[in-house]
């Protein structure tokens, strides 16, 4: 058996209708579109959801939903950019002055990616649970507040 060969078994594929082909065909004189209207034109097309004019579903329905402005201020923090903030103390302020966040950003949340060799104090600023157990590793502690 070749590849030029194979074809399917009689009777799984159905023919193709041959529209405007005399009216013995089944689909002679109108084509099967029926007569007169948009539909029965050459080149009559309405765009996807169109109703003739009346308002279309998707615009009458009220929309729902919500994108929380939080996201855009919110960025991560690795254990191993603690390191370039100066000091004892990581808070907010002190990873913006050492340039680790971006001056817009009011959410942190330091994240268990790198390491920490020094004990710091980290203050109002989030934790995840594995950055956590990596900085009281290394002698610092963890202080929440609110």
């Amino acid at each position: 058996m070749r590849l030029n060969q194979l074809s399917p078994s009689a009777g799984s594929r159905p023919d193709a209708k041959r529209a405007g082909r005399g009216a013995g065909s089944g689909l002679g004189k109108t084509a099967g579109r029926g007569h007169k209207g948009q539909h029965s034109r050459s080149g009559g097309f309405h765009k996807v959801g169109f109703e003739g004019g009346q308002m279309p579903l998707q615009r009458r329905v009220p929309k729902y939903g919500f994108s929380s402005q939080k996201g855009l201020r919110t960025t991560e923090v690795r254990l191993h950019e603690i390191a370039r903030v100066e000091g004892d103390t990581v808070d907010l302020a002190a990873l913006h002055k050492a340039g680790v966040v971006r001056k817009n950003m009011r959410h942190v949340k330091v994240i268990a990616s790198g390491s920490i060799d020094r004990a710091v104090t980290v203050r109002g600023v989030k934790v995840t649970q594995g950055a956590r157990k990596a900085i009281e590793a290394a002698g610092g502690q963890v202080v929440e507040e609110g």
